[in-house]
């Protein structure tokens, strides 16, 4: 499965921006899917993940409460709402596959999307 990763910009904290990554590929449903995030001079991180079907969700406990993970099956999409920003928000954002049981960890994704470019400013 092919990844891209879009949405990302310059927003000001406490806004909100809303990401999206498409998919490419027939099998679509069959992959539980997350997000990450990696911050400049720091290790890629887990933001959020939802299984398969759609029907669980999982997130970081710095985005709780703040972020929505989401997928439309039918449009192979898969989102990211993220709400009341903040300035330790800003990294390059990517999405991510895994076959299978929907996990939280970077290294348990075997598909990677491009990046796209949150800033939040002051």
């Amino acid at each position: 499965v092919q990844l891209q990763a879009f949405g990302g910009g310059l927003v000001q904290a406490g806004g909100s921006l809303r990401l999206s990554c498409s998919a490419s590929g027939r099998t679509f449903s069959t992959y539980a899917m997350g997000w990450f995030r990696q911050a400049p001079g720091k290790e890629r991180e887990f933001v959020a993940a939802i299984n398969r079907s759609g029907g669980s969700t999982y997130y970081a406990d710095s985005v709780k409460g703040r972020f929505t993970i989401s997928r439309d099956n039918a449009k192979k999409m898969v989102y990211l709402q993220m709400n009341s920003l903040k300035p330790e928000d800003t990294a390059v954002y990517y999405c991510a596959a895994r076959g299978g049981t929907v996990y939280t960890d970077t290294f348990s994704y075997d598909y990677w999307g491009r990046g796209t470019l949150v800033t939040v400013s002051q």
